[in-house]
């Protein structure tokens, strides 16, 4: 069942929004080589705490990080630690809390340095313009699956893989809720979009073919052909005349 939030609810998700989109700003400025990703974790979890929140991925379903931490073919969930960041490297933050009981759950990609290719760069550009172009189908009226399309239909336009074992979801009271929003999809088919559904929309979008798969630790999914990845996710609300974005 996919709940309508109310006025009030839509507040509070915004509210913690805006605090998912405080700490990827800080943290996109902060991602400089010699950086590790366990740096940027602690830096999320100091802006966490000064914000009265909590994160929304530490221990869930037993995940050890504050926030992911995806490097170049990691697709998402990698988890921070030691690795310092290299020049030409593209990192993807994955960023979701939860205060006064709502959730808000963003992502971004980034290049590191100024060593970073022009295929990398394409990558993320076409990344993120797949996620404002399923965001601008989140109106009352269309079908889900306008969404997946939009992103589907440009990110393969420019040959790329469209991510299927990963996709985004409903949120609100909880960090996951229905309707799964895939990221491929027949234009005019699924759940038909009314006012006031909240949407986290997130193309993963692979420089090769779409396939991953999981390492070692449990948690970090990779591009099977260990080519490069990107990850742009926002938080939105539907509503009658344009999607609204709560991070």
């Amino acid at each position: 069942m996919i709940e309508i939030k109310s006025e009030n609810e839509l507040e509070l998700i915004s509210e913690a929004g805006k605090i998912v989109k405080l700490i990827l700003g800080e943290l996109k400025y902060a991602a400089r080589p010699g950086v590790t990703t366990a740096d940027l974790g602690r830096k999320a979890t100091e802006i966490i705490k000064k914000s009265h929140a909590r994160s929304a991925f530490l221990g869930y379903r037993g995940f050890p990080g504050v926030i992911c931490t995806s490097l170049n073919e990691q697709v998402v969930h990698g988890i921070p630690g030691d690795t310092a960041l290299s020049p030409g490297d593209i990192l993807s933050i994955d960023v979701g809390i939860e205060k006064n009981g709502y959730y808000a759950d963003s992502a971004l990609t980034i290049p590191v340095g100024d060593k970073v290719s022009q295929k990398a760069r394409s990558l993320i550009e076409v990344t993120e313009k797949a996620l404002y172009l399923g965001i601008e189908k989140a109106i009352e009226g269309n079908r889900l699956f306008d969404i997946s399309n939009a992103i589907q239909k440009f990110a393969e336009s420019h040959g790329y893989g469209v991510v299927r074992g990963f996709v985004g979801h409903g949120i609100g009271k909880n960090l996951h809720e229905d309707p799964e929003v895939p990221n491929f999809g027949k234009q005019g088919t699924g759940p038909r979009l009314k006012s006031g559904m909240v949407l986290a929309i997130e193309p993963m979008i692979n420089e090769g073919e779409y396939e991953v798969e999981i390492l070692s630790d449990g948690w970090t999914a990779v591009t099977k052909d260990r080519l490069l990845s990107a990850h742009f996710e926002h938080t939105v609300a539907v509503t009658a005349e344009e999607a609204k974005i709560l991070t």
